[in-house]
């Protein structure tokens, strides 16, 4: 996979999480769970940029961002206005580092053991992407099933 083709698909979806969080009719609803619905919106657009800055801005970046992953599934009623700004950020993080690389760097061992074998920085920008879609479906699922 290229860097232009990465580039498009992170934008795409970071664009479209922002999206999905500003369609919430009720802020309130952003934190809301449900039988067997486990995480809600809010945590999981608070994982998401805990986990982009992580595996691409502070490992690829080199940005220093330090991450508190229990706090992403544990904070509550974030205001929504902080939930756009932290996925603007980790926008602009994951643009900036990606726009830093050079197709060359995709073949590279990603620089830490963050699976339970060695992977390419190709392979992992490629997981994480999917990762940040797999989340996408989920809050919008969220969204049309508890934003009523």
């Amino acid at each position: 996979m290229s860097l232009a083709s990465l580039k498009a698909l992170y934008s795409r979806d970071l664009n479209k999480l922002k999206l999905e969080i500003e369609s919430y009719q009720n802020e309130h609803n952003l934190w809301l769970i449900e039988k067997n619905i486990l995480n809600s919106a809010g945590n999981l657009c608070l994982h998401l940029a805990g986990n982009l800055n992580t595996y691409i801005g502070k490992e690829l970046g080199h940005t220093g961002y330090v991450r508190d992953r229990d706090l992403e599934f544990s904070l509550k009623n974030v205001p929504r206005a902080e939930l756009i700004r932290q996925i603007d950020q980790v926008t602009i993080t994951v643009n900036e580092t990606l726009n830093q690389l050079k197709e060359e760097d995709l073949q590279k061992i990603y620089p830490v053991l963050a699976r339970p074998e060695r992977e390419s920085v190709e392979y992992m920008l490629i997981h994480l992407a999917m990762h940040l879609s797999y989340h996408l479906g989920q809050i919008n699922y969220h969204r049309r099933l508890l934003d009523v």
